[in-house]
């Protein structure tokens, strides 16, 4: 019975699409053949061209009354809610249709009647621009400032598809959970107009999925607090002689938030995505006969999160809130960077902060006046990373401390898709840096150190959209001066001011009459 109902439903399916017509989608510079054209995505960034044919046959002949071929952008996820109350359990879905643009079509293309004749195929051809930014009715739900209103009207990347994650012609995992997606694509719906019940009816529909990478500028560091749970750029550690003896001193670990990652733009050669960052270490010791702990190794690993909701965010994401967000929840997975040894890293004794101070000055002072003596060099021979010190912690005694840096490479692994940091209605990606050192004390209960950094991952565009971008705002300019030129002009003599002279510019001509006394009291004020 169950072979004979699967036949039935099979040939129902089949009668139902006969009439359907044929919709094939066919992209200019992504059509290859085999095997390779299925492993094979291409991905475009801001700015960048999207070309191609949209191909429609019929089986029989079919009345149509619009074809629509449009780019859209779509965002999908969903919250499940494991509570203890019925009520509110159970799974939340939203879908954010972010982005459509509509190609209009030619109707000296269109075939008179409307008609698809069986057998025959209709090719209409098309093309897309990547926006640079989303129109402002993508984002319309409350924000708590405009800068988060600024950040959703950036254009996501395409994420969480195994089918387009990757890097040009690579597939790889971009650590997005099921419960989050991006997704663009081309999208072709031919819809028939039905008199007897004033309906819209679709003839047949198909969306072709392509991979868009846009371009991300670095932004501004974050600003940390101490209380952060996700961040911490300073740890401090007492370290003691022993078991049950007295101290041996305060150890701190400092750094703060690296230099951004840049992904090379769409369609570039691969890269390495490489930057570095500096630790800053200082022990206070107890006394003065204290000396500073050995190092042992340094780990570092980035965590990936994303965040996702069912409903939009009015500001931007992070742990403590999502604790008590029911509609809304993250993934995190963390990938191990490297490991190495730094037990050769040498300690720094300085007297006190005033000596510090003034080797700071005396630096200075000696880089400014061997830069006098050289006047060939265009910049002064300065080396402030060598001086750059933590502060003091409570247990100083404003006497002999140490310090030491570590300089730390951080390349990320290339089996792997990191998309720019972004933030959007629903999705958002963040990523953190932590960094792990082993210190060898026999006072420590726990022989390491971490420090949580921010850090920042942009996206350059590809060679053809920064073209255009310099295309357009040339011509924006151009634009601008010819405006300008027909602009209305006050040809008027500018009249001099009480306070000032001919050009609007503040002298001191209207002080010449002024007693002496008051008029250098006046000079005084306008110095």
């Amino acid at each position: 019975m169950t072979s004979i109902g699967s036949q039935i439903t099979s040939k129902v399916r089949n009668i139902a699409q006969l009439g359907r017509p044929t919709i094939d989608i066919q992209l200019d510079d992504a059509e290859t053949s085999g095997a390779v054209r299925a492993s094979y995505v291409t991905s475009y960034s801001t700015m960048d061209r999207i070309q191609g044919t949209v191909a429609i046959t019929a089986g029989s002949d079919t009345r149509f009354d619009e074809i629509e071929i449009a780019f859209i952008g779509l965002a999908k996820t969903h919250v499940d809610r494991l509570t203890s109350t019925p009520t509110i359990s159970g799974r939340s879905e939203a879908t954010h249709r972010f982005l459509k643009l509509v190609m209009p079509l030619d109707h000296s293309l269109m075939p008179q009647p409307r008609i698809l004749y069986a057998g025959q195929t209709q090719n209409f051809p098309f093309t897309f621009v990547v926006p640079e930014q989303l129109l402002p009715r993508a984002c319309t739900h409350k924000v708590a400032s405009d800068h988060v209103h600024q950040r959703h009207l950036e254009l996501p990347p395409s994420l969480g598809d195994p089918e387009l994650a990757g890097f040009n012609g690579m597939l790889l995992d971009d650590f997005a959970p099921d419960m989050s997606r991006i997704t663009y694509g081309i999208k072709v719906k031919v819809t028939q107009y039905r008199d007897a019940d004033s309906t819209i009816y679709t003839l047949g529909e198909k969306m072709r999925k392509i991979r868009v990478k846009p371009a991300y500028e670095v932004q501004p560091p974050i600003n940390v607090d101490s209380r952060d749970k996700e961040y911490r750029l300073r740890q401090e550690k007492v370290i003691r002689k022993g078991l049950f003896k007295g101290k041996l001193g305060t150890l701190v670990m400092e750094s703060s938030q690296p230099k951004a990652l840049m992904i090379p733009g769409a369609r570039s050669p691969p890269s390495t995505l490489s930057t570095m960052t500096k630790i800053l270490l200082r022990f206070d010791p107890a006394d003065e006969s204290a000396q500073p702990p050995r190092f042992g190794s340094l780990n570092s690993k980035i965590k990936v999160t994303t965040f996702f909701a069912s409903n939009p965010r009015i500001n931007f994401p992070n742990r403590s809130t999502n604790d008590y967000d029911l509609m809304c929840g993250f993934y995190s997975e963390m990938v191990d960077l490297s490991k190495m040894c730094v037990a050769s890293a040498q300690w720094h004794r300085h007297e006190s902060e005033a000596s510090l101070a003034l080797s700071r000055r005396d630096s200075g002072v000696s880089d400014c006046s061997e830069q006098g003596r050289n006047s060939s060099s265009s910049l002064p021979h300065t080396n402030t990373s060598t001086y750059s010190t933590a502060n003091a912690t409570k247990n100083y005694k404003g006497k002999s401390f140490y310090t030491a840096t570590l300089l730390v490479p951080i390349t990320l692994p290339e089996n792997k898709n990191f998309v720019p940091t972004f933030h959007s209605c629903l999705i958002s990606r963040v990523y953190a840096l932590n960094l792990s050192l082993s210190v060898h004390a026999p006072g420590i209960a726990d022989p390491s150190m971490t420090v949580k950094l921010p850090i920042q991952i942009a996206a350059d565009t590809s060679e053809s959209g920064a073209a255009r971008i310099r295309e357009t705002r040339a011509e924006s300019l151009a634009i601008q001066d010819a405006n300008e030129m027909w602009t209305p002009r006050n040809v008027a003599p500018v009249q001099a001011s009480p306070m000032g002279g001919p050009d609007g510019l503040p002298d001191y001509s209207a002080f010449a009459s002024m007693h002496p006394s008051s008029q250098g009291r006046a000079l005084a004020m306008q110095g």
